[in-house]
Formats: structure tokens, sequence, C-alpha cells
């Protein structure tokens, strides 16, 4: 049987040869994350009870993972009976060992299949979103959007799309639950000061960086998933998302360049090859650019800015 130890081996041996391409690179992770699911099923010594999903969710679910990516991930299975409960608990947390050993740190969020909150019957999980939708506290709408960007790696697909289908029908009942979703993800980090100059990190190991997922992605990625929630768009990757979006004539101007723009974000992130932990991977050196670099990333951080503005006025 292979080891989670061996896995580790292969993994950083292996994955400068994926750095030509967000795609590339997210299929080696993909095929990383499947090994260790395999592994941690093996030592259970018992085949899964009934079926199942193992998810994984935040930039792993949408396909935008960096060099280094901690773990977020979850379990949707078919039946709750207390073997079945049993059995998948321990799958989740064997699976979260092995994703550590491998270099995958924790999820600080505990995001992740050993925390009975991510590791539920198809049932409970249905109840345990409307619960969170019914709350609308704002930990709670972050938890649904978190989910909203489930990916199944191994198991039935149809498991997620049938809770996600839950989420579209639940919001279409209850307009006022695109507000709070709104409301969980209207702040974002200014990369741009009013004199069009960079906001870089003033001090620290990150000095003279500019934050990449705070002032770049997320203004795009949480956009982008909100529309993707309102229109019932189950695509977890942003790009694929806004493919969709875009076969809607109403999303034409404000998405027109956003496929472009974003697609260069992830190259940025891709240059980060140094990265030694999971911070390492947000953070650019602004000074590293060429002018036409900067040019060009600050478009891009405008164009997310105004995008995300847009989409807070329409809520």
């Amino acid at each position: 049987m292979e080891t989670y130890e061996a896995i580790k081996q292969w993994k950083d041996a292996n994955i400068t040869a994926f750095f030509k391409s967000n795609r590339s690179l997210n299929e080696f992770h993909d095929q990383i994350m499947r090994k260790v699911f395999q592994v941690a099923s093996d030592k259970l010594n018992q085949p899964p009870p009934c079926d199942y999903a193992w998810f994984i969710t935040g930039s792993g679910g949408r396909f935008e993972q960096g060099r280094i990516s901690d773990q977020d991930h979850g379990i949707v299975y078919e039946q709750s009976t207390d073997a079945n409960n049993e059995y998948f608990i321990k799958l989740g947390e064997e699976i979260s060992y092995g994703l550590d050993v491998v270099g995958y740190p924790y999820c600080t969020g505990n995001i992740m299949s050993s925390n009975p909150i991510w590791c539920k019957s198809f049932e409970h999980w249905k109840l345990q979103l409307v619960n969170w939708m019914e709350k609308e506290t704002w930990e709670t709408i972050r938890y649904v959007q978190i989910f909203y960007d489930a990916r199944v790696l191994v198991g039935k697909s149809s498991l997620i799309e049938q809770l996600k289908s839950t989420i579209y029908q639940y919001q279409l009942e209850h307009p006022t639950l695109i507000r709070a979703f709104m409301t969980n993800i209207k702040h974002i980090k200014n990369g741009i000061g009013p004199m069009g100059q960079f906001l870089v990190e003033p001090y620290g190991g990150y000095q003279g960086c500019i934050n990449l997922k705070y002032t770049a992605f997320l203004p795009y990625v949480n956009s982008i998933r909100l529309l993707s929630i309102k229109e019932g768009i189950f695509e977890t990757s942003t790009i694929d998302r806004i493919y969709r979006l875009m076969e809607m004539e109403k999303y034409h101007e404000l998405l027109q360049n956003c496929t472009e723009y974003f697609e260069v974000l992830t190259k940025y992130r891709l240059s980060l090859t140094e990265a030694e932990d999971y911070d390492d991977t947000h953070y650019l050196h602004v000074k590293q650019l060429t002018k036409d670099e900067r040019k060009e990333l600050k478009r891009i951080l405008l164009e997310g800015k105004r995008l995300h503005d847009e989409v807070k006025k329409r809520f």
C-alpha cells in the first residue's frame, strides 16, 4: 500500500513540472488528493457502507490553487446510521491527517471532513444548509458560500448538485437572501490608492508586496459566485462561471473583460514558484514587475473593484 510519505515525496519532486498552466497545476493537486483519499480509505480496512461524495472547496473547489494550498473539504453520504456516521467521520479524520502529511496544512477554520459540521448524511446536509440560510448570520452565510464552491473529487457528484439545487431554490423563494450574501462579501481590501499607487504591505516579511488573494482574486471570485448563486450555475471555477454568465445578454457589459483579467491573475499566482508556505502564495512583490506588468496589474485590480461595486449596487 502507498503511504502518505511516499505521496509527499513524489509531489515535492514533480510539482514544478506542472507550473506551465493553472489547469495543469490544479489537475496535479487533484491527482495528489485522490491518492491521499485512497490511502485513507484503505487504512479503514472496509469499503464505504453507502454511496458518498468527497468534495473539496475553497480555491481547490474552484480549480484555482497555487503551489501550496491549505485544506478545505467535506463529505456527503447517502444515509445516516450509527455505523455510517462512525465510518465517515473516521474517514474524514484520516483524510485530514493524510493531507497534512503530504503538504496541505490543516484548515484554521476547521473546514475539513474531520469536522462533523462538514461530514454529514445527505438529509442532514440539506437540513443544515436550510438552517444556515434561515439564520442569515455572517458565519452561516459564509458557510453557504463556501459550500457553493464544492467540487467532487471522489464519489457521486449528483449528491452535491442536489444540495446546490436546495440553495438555488431557497434563494428563489427568499429574495432577501441574496442581499445577505452581498453583505457577507461587501468589504474588499483596496489594492490601489487615490493617487493610482499600489497599496503594498508597509512592513513585516511581506513589505513592498501586494496581497493577491484579498486585493485581486476575491473581488472577482466573490462577485462571480454571488451571480452564479442567483442564476443557479453549479460550475465551480470562476472562469467557467463567467462563461456561463456570459451566455446571458444581461451580463455582457458587466463581465466583458473578466475572463481575460482573471486568467492573467492566475498566471501571476503561478509565478510565485518560490513559495515556502501557504501565506507566501498570496504575496506579489510589486518592484519585481516590469513597467508594463505594473500597468496591467493596476488595470486588473481596478476592474475587480468596479465589478464588485457594480454587483453590490444590484443587490
